[in-house]
């Protein structure tokens, strides 16, 4: 079988556990968007300053190199839809990360967001989740997004893949959500493809 038969597949595997054991979880509303929805959002003048982190995912017989989950907070300004909250928006970065006999791609992530703010990002309404599919880098979006307890799961369209011959990389795009709680060091979960099971990955999150 094609190696992206079997990455297809295996991320399907994924989703019907993680199916399984949500069940009864649920379910955000999630949007795409600008970046320029998001940083108006945030403050009236529609210019934020951001604190950018990452984390590295830990080593796998199913990549090499250095694939992250980056961490972008930023607070809303006096007088914005979002004064008072903070911002925290996540991106999956395969960029260097090169494939192994088999490859082990992203499926999701979890966070422990605690409590979401709804807001109208784009002027369609209200909504707990937003993916920036434009005026910001990345190629992958997101299915869902589902609520089990305090936790959240990201599900990506596609698993987020490394570097496999002459195909680059993969970059999710950015996807976040309004807290009323500040940020402190955490990790975040993220589940891989063929067997690799689910990761660890340092993140910043809401404190709660």
């Amino acid at each position: 079988m094609h190696i992206f038969g079997k990455i297809a597949l295996a991320a399907a595997a994924v989703f019907a556990f993680g199916v399984l054991t949500q069940a009864g979880a649920a379910p955000l509303t999630v949007v795409n968007v600008d970046s320029s929805d998001v940083t108006c959002t945030f403050d009236l003048s529609c210019s934020v300053v951001v604190t950018d982190t990452f984390g590295q995912y830990p080593p796998s017989s199913g990549y090499s190199g250095h694939p992250k989950l980056w961490t972008r907070t930023f607070v809303g300004g006096a007088g914005s839809q979002a004064d008072g909250l903070t911002a925290f928006e996540y991106q999956a970065d395969f960029t260097h990360a090169h494939a192994q006999t088999d490859i082990n791609c992203a499926v999701d992530v979890t966070v422990r967001t605690g409590p979401i703010t709804p807001l109208n990002y784009d002027g369609s309404g209200n909504a707990d989740v937003y993916v920036i599919t434009s005026g910001s880098l990345g190629t992958i979006g997101l299915s869902s997004a589902v609520r089990s307890g305090a936790h959240v799961t990201f599900t990506f369209t596609t698993p987020v893949c490394p570097k496999n011959g002459t195909a680059p990389g993969q970059l999710s795009f950015y996807f976040g959500f309004a807290s009323p709680n500040s940020p402190v060091k955490g990790h975040a979960q993220s589940s891989l493809t063929f067997g690799g099971g689910t990761v660890s990955v340092p993140a910043r999150v809401p404190a709660h």
